[in-house]
């Protein structure tokens, strides 16, 4: 991370755009899709070594308090916390694509942040409106959602733990790893 230092900002100016329309959040499909396609192209995990905007956000924070923090434990390393981590993944994607399919088809849109998918945080203020349709107003705030759990978590563990320990058990580091081994 030593060239991509500032990439940090990025993650900074995801949560900022939700501010000003949740529809911003679409770009995390950007985060979901590009460390694939870099994947493939490169056969090694190329967004985790150096592009990840929220490695670099928790190796930021994670300077603040990293001689009082304690040893990443080794199930996050090499344990079930990744297999864990990636169900949670799966399950919040299956559910975001599930309920936006609802949504399409005449349900109200969701408009609201959940933290861990069940525990609503509330309505984002708007700086302004674009008038879309509903399932795509239910998707922007699934994605933003769906980010702000894990960059919480990832702030949390950079704070307790070493600062990248988030990277261990990240679901796009983990298929990443699963692809390589396969290869």
């Amino acid at each position: 991370m030593k060239n991509y230092k500032y990439l940090f900002v990025f993650t900074l100016t995801y949560f900022a755009l939700g501010f000003l329309n949740i529809h911003f959040a679409l770009l995390g499909l950007i985060c979901m899709t590009l460390p694939i396609i870099l994947l493939i192209k490169n056969t090694k995990k190329t967004w985790c070594q150096g592009y990840c905007p929220r490695a670099s956000l928790y190796s930021k924070c994670g300077k603040l308090t990293s001689k009082y923090s304690y040893k990443t434990p080794a199930f996050f390393i090499k344990g079930f916390m990744k297999w864990i981590m990636l169900g949670y993944f799966a399950v919040s994607l299956t559910l975001i694509i599930l309920s936006t399919i609802a949504v399409a088809n005449g349900k109200p849109p969701l408009d609201i942040v959940k933290f861990l998918i069940v525990f609503p945080l509330g309505k984002i203020p708007q700086a302004f409106n674009i008038v879309s349709p509903p399932w795509v107003l239910h998707l922007s705030y699934r994605f933003y959602s769906m980010m702000a759990t894990t960059t919480a978590l990832g702030l949390i563990l950079a704070l307790i733990y070493k600062p990248r320990t988030w990277c261990t058990i990240c679901p796009i580091s983990t298929i990443s790893e699963l692809y390589i081994k396969s290869k």
